[in-house]
């Protein structure tokens, strides 16, 4: 029997559905607009023709790893973030709306700072695909932005979309936990990160195409999902300038938290909590204040 495309991807959604599969229907349409090498409305302008034997298997292969819980982003290699349509596999994290809040933030920040002014200089610790650093360097002001990531295969990933991006000459790719890849006395205008703030305790409540597919390193910390959030705010006033902005993407319930770590730091002006589209605290912003008499000679 010869399905057409609306047919096809009626019965797999059906099938999805029942295996509780949100968006059921959206995914089996862009699955089998990525075997057939068309937009997904082109599937309603080619409803009637019938679909060969070998798409229709090429299709049900694609489903059955969507019903194993992979994520559709691995499936179809991509995941779009903002102006950015990033190669995603199982070496990144999957981008997810929550950042695009954290890199508007960011980018709003430069752009009252120094205006249409170029020089600004940026760090994005945990870069993973790149999604956030690569979206500093297409939007924002940044003459310069470094990436870091302590996995290898992340950092690959991140390249390619550097270069997809074309902005490969001005992200530099440095490999590190933390701080290990910023070199002594580096300064930035900005430091940001997505970094992992998943408790250990809460692995179990995550959807399994998280908890299955994407890589542990970039989900869990220790100390409750803080380890790390603590980390990046001891050291970072080492490393921005001042003035500059340290900005963090934090995990649900964990802002106050994070916000009064900041207070007991004593380096930071008070942070500033920001909420996500679905209305709970997700990034935390903070100035660094600048010591008595500072000069800075590091731009």
């Amino acid at each position: 029997m010869a399905y057409t495309p609306l047919t096809l991807a009626r019965l797999a959604a059906d099938h999805m559905r029942e295996r509780g599969i949100e968006n059921a229907r959206l995914e089996a349409e862009l699955l089998l607009a990525a075997v057939l090498g068309v937009g997904r409305l082109d599937l309603y302008l080619q409803h009637d023709r019938p679909l060969t034997a070998e798409e229709t298997e090429s299709f049900r292969a694609l489903v059955r790893r969507r019903l194993r819980r992979e994520p559709l982003q691995y499936i179809l290699g991509v995941a779009h973030f903002r102006e950015l349509a990033l190669r995603v596999d199982r070496r990144v994290l999957i981008p997810r709306p929550e950042t695009e809040v954290l890199v508007g933030e960011v980018l709003a920040w430069a752009r009252d700072r120094f205006g249409g002014e170029s020089g600004p200089t940026a760090i994005d610790i945990g870069t993973g695909s790149g999604a956030i650093a690569l979206s500093l360097a297409v939007e924002g002001p940044f003459d310069r932005v470094v990436a870091t990531d302590i996995s290898e295969g992340a950092l690959e990933v991140a390249a390619e979309n550097a270069r997809r991006a074309g902005v490969a000459e001005r992200v530099e790719f440095r490999r590190g936990a933390l701080w290990e890849a910023v070199h002594e006395g580096e300064r930035f205008d900005v430091v940001v990160s997505n970094p992992p703030y998943v408790a250990e305790s809460e692995r179990e409540e995550l959807a399994p195409e998280v908890r299955d597919w994407e890589p542990e390193a970039a989900l869990f910390a220790p100390g409750g999902g803080l380890a790390i959030l603590e980390a990046l705010i001891a050291g970072a006033p080492e490393h921005l300038r001042p003035g500059g902005l340290l900005a963090l993407e934090v995990g649900y319930g964990q802002a106050a938290a994070v916000a009064a770590l900041i207070e007991r730091n004593g380096a930071y002006s008070p942070a500033r909590i920001v909420r996500d589209l679905a209305g709970r605290d997700r990034v935390v912003l903070a100035e660094r204040a600048p010591a008595p008499k500072e000069v800075d000679d590091n731009r």
